[in-house]
């Protein structure tokens, strides 16, 4: 069985977080949507909010879980027998700074693999900081955010 792990803040989850667990479907039997907290870093949305967005998105695929760590990736990996950490990339400047994280977990924990996914061109500008940015303007992020999200903000 081929478990991977895709771990982010998701603060919030977007477009370009689903079309990276939506590419890696047909590569894994078990995908893990993990929620790294950091205690040195302060989220715009509560843990629990993330988690059932999350949940939400991903409903009907049983293949995805959802869990939350705190610590290093790789240990978390460890800890539930995952093989694979799926990262995605948005362009050149992404793949420097995640081909360094894969590096370093490569030399602390060699049996996991890093796998790099590209999000779709359209997707490129999507992130967490610019959903947060655009909420804090008022402004609409019907196209930056799974449609379950968006729903679930609106109310």
């Amino acid at each position: 069985m081929k478990k991977a792990v895709f771990s982010g803040s998701f603060d919030p989850i977007t477009k370009g977080h689903e079309n990276i667990i939506l590419k890696a479907m047909p590569l894994f039997d078990e995908i893990i949507v993990a929620i790294g907290e950091n205690i040195m870093k302060k989220n715009a949305f509560s843990l629990e909010q993330r988690l059932q967005w999350i949940k939400d998105v991903f409903a009907d695929y049983p293949k995805v879980k959802v869990a939350h760590y705190e610590g290093l990736t790789v240990d978390f990996c460890k800890s539930v027998g995952a093989e694979f950490i799926i990262r995605g990339l948005r362009g050149s400047a992404d793949l420097e700074y995640e081909a360094t994280i894969a590096e370093a977990n490569k030399k602390i924990c060699p049996e996991i693999e890093t796998v790099f996914l590209l999000t779709e061109p359209s997707l490129r500008c999507v992130s967490s900081t610019v959903v947060r940015d655009l909420i804090k303007h008022n402004c609409s992020i019907e196209q930056f955010v799974p449609e379950a999200v968006y729903l679930k903000m609106r109310t």
